[in-house]
């Protein structure tokens, strides 16, 4: 019912997903050449600080370092701006029936282009690194596909909790930063002990941008093992926001 819902509202979707990227550009003199930039300027600055410490340890160090920050800043930015999607639209939801899905769900396609034309300068990053283009690179969307799952089912949770809890924003912005030292984009998981290692591969952002590592480092396809933990990593936070999503949604109104 609520699949079929979505897709009478497709349009209002589309629209949605329109405004949101446009809207992330306006007024910027560059637009949606930042999409190209911020990973690069950001792999750049990292590069700088962390290449004296880990460049020895890492093969094609910074392809390496450009697919940890495309990926992780692909699954912040929808997490903090699906969180945000309910309550910013409050107006509209209190005076408008339709799915309440749709809101979280057009913050996330939006950035799901954004990463789309990030991966552009992954891709010239390696020809200028002399990493193999492999046609293990045709998994590419795949990975993409596996962490927007991931990303969403985040923002779902995310967002309802901001509805009930407001406070919910800024300790998000406490666990995002932990979360970024915590996922191994600038070092080698070798580094940490041996004993604690377990602990970091739960971590759903470790495996997807692994994953991805595989196929854009290693010229590889991934192990059954990783593919499993992967499907793992995106599907089931997405059911458990959908879950959590889909129970809370009609109290909304009440809080906004």
């Amino acid at each position: 019912m609520q699949n079929k819902s979505i897709f009478r509202y497709s349009f209002l979707l589309e629209q949605l997903v329109k405004r949101n990227f446009n809207t992330k550009y306006r007024q910027s003199v560059l637009g949606v050449l930042w999409s190209f930039l911020n990973p690069l300027m950001t792999m750049a600055v990292q590069y700088l600080v962390f290449s004296a410490l880990f460049r020895q340890d890492i093969s094609h160090f910074p392809v390496y370092l450009l697919t940890g920050i495309i990926l992780f800043s692909f699954f912040n930015e929808c997490a903090t701006l699906g969180m945000d999607s309910i309550v910013l639209n409050g107006p509209l939801i209190t005076k408008v029936a339709m799915p309440k899905i749709i809101y979280p769900l057009s913050r996330c396609i939006s950035s799901l282009i954004s990463l789309g034309i990030s991966l552009v300068p992954l891709l010239g990053a390696m020809l200028l690194s002399g990493t193999p283009l492999t046609p293990a690179l045709l998994l590419m969307p795949v990975a993409a596909v596996m962490t927007f799952c991931f990303a969403l089912g985040m923002a779902l949770i995310l967002c309802t909790l901001n509805v009930f809890f407001r406070d919910t924003r800024f300790l998000w912005s406490v666990m995002s930063l932990l979360w970024t030292y915590a996922t191994p984009i600038f070092y080698p998981i070798s580094i940490i002990p041996e004993a604690w290692q377990p602990i970091f591969r739960l971590n759903p952002m470790f495996q997807l941008i692994d994953f991805m590592r595989t196929i854009v480092i290693g010229g590889q396809w991934p192990a059954w093992g990783q593919w499993g933990a992967c499907l793992l990593a995106a599907f089931l936070p997405l059911a458990l926001g959908l879950l959590i999503f889909r129970r809370q949604e009609d109290k909304f109104v009440f809080h906004l």
